[in-house]
């Protein structure tokens, strides 16, 4: 099992709740700023999580396949729905960031002045 998935099991849930937004505010001093680095993360991982996807179920795939071979592939279901029960990149991005950790830092306005 990788990284993330074993991270992602451990520390979420896949339940939504609201979030203060006060303390996402507070992580940077814009909320539009850290709504930027949650959304850049979650990109992130869902590309992560769709290449691992990607990987897996290409062990499955044969250019000929028959009727029967599809609906006999429950390893191949079982991995789409174990895939489809994690939980949502944005909620991780989220949690990642309310936990610090996720580095970001602000470029330099005056680099090119």
């Amino acid at each position: 099992m990788s990284k993330l998935r074993r991270q992602l099991s451990a520390n979420t849930s896949n339940n939504v709740e609201t979030k203060n937004l006060l303390e996402i505010k507070g992580k940077t001093g814009n909320l539009y700023e850290s709504i930027s680095i949650i959304a850049k993360r979650a990109s992130q991982i869902n590309i992560s999580l769709r290449e691992e996807l990607h990987n897996k179920l290409e062990e499955f795939a044969s250019h000929t396949d028959s009727l029967e071979e599809i609906h006999e592939n429950k390893e191949q279901i079982e991995i789409s729905r174990a895939y489809e029960r994690m939980p949502n990149p944005a909620l991780l991005a989220t949690q990642e960031f309310l936990e610090d950790k996720i580095y970001h830092r602000k470029p330099d306005n005056d680099l090119f002045s």
